[in-house]
């Protein structure tokens, strides 16, 4: 008499490995991109709620922006509020500081494979820019 066997054979094993793999190599640059899209995000918001910081240091200041460091008018990273991973700097360009205007930048901390925009800028005049290019390159201020 026969005995019947059940479970899987390794060919069916292999068929289901190969196929997570595939998933898996076509699922997972996706979500890293959208990871680095979230943090762009989050380092344009955090540029612009600086901007405004800078107006509040200009309207108490007589109009004058000098003086001002990034650590006296609001956070120095990304998240501003310091808990998780730093992931981006945040900084004044002290050659564009004058008593008039700024440039705001945000700086990745580590390299960020694939993410074209690199530096994220913001002047005074509300100009938008990415790694140093105004007005910013397709799809870096979203």
């Amino acid at each position: 008499m026969k005995t019947k066997q059940t479970g899987f054979t390794l060919i069916e094993l292999m068929i289901t490995v190969a196929i997570i793999g595939i998933l898996s190599s076509v699922g997972y640059p996706s979500y890293i991109q959208h990871i680095q899209k979230a943090k762009r995000s989050e380092a344009e918001a955090a540029l612009v709620s600086m901007a405004t910081a800078m107006e509040q240091w200009r309207v108490e200041n007589n109009n004058d922006y000098t003086g001002v460091t990034a650590s006296t008018v609001f956070a120095t990273q990304v998240p501003i509020d310091g808990s998780g991973t730093k992931t981006y700097t945040l900084d004044i360009t002290s050659t564009t500081l004058t008593s008039t205007s700024y440039t705001l930048t945000a700086t990745p901390v580590a390299p960020q494979d694939s993410d074209s925009c690199g530096i994220l800028t913001l002047d005074s005049t509300g100009v938008k820019g990415a790694n140093g290019i105004a007005p910013d390159t397709a799809g870096c201020w979203e």
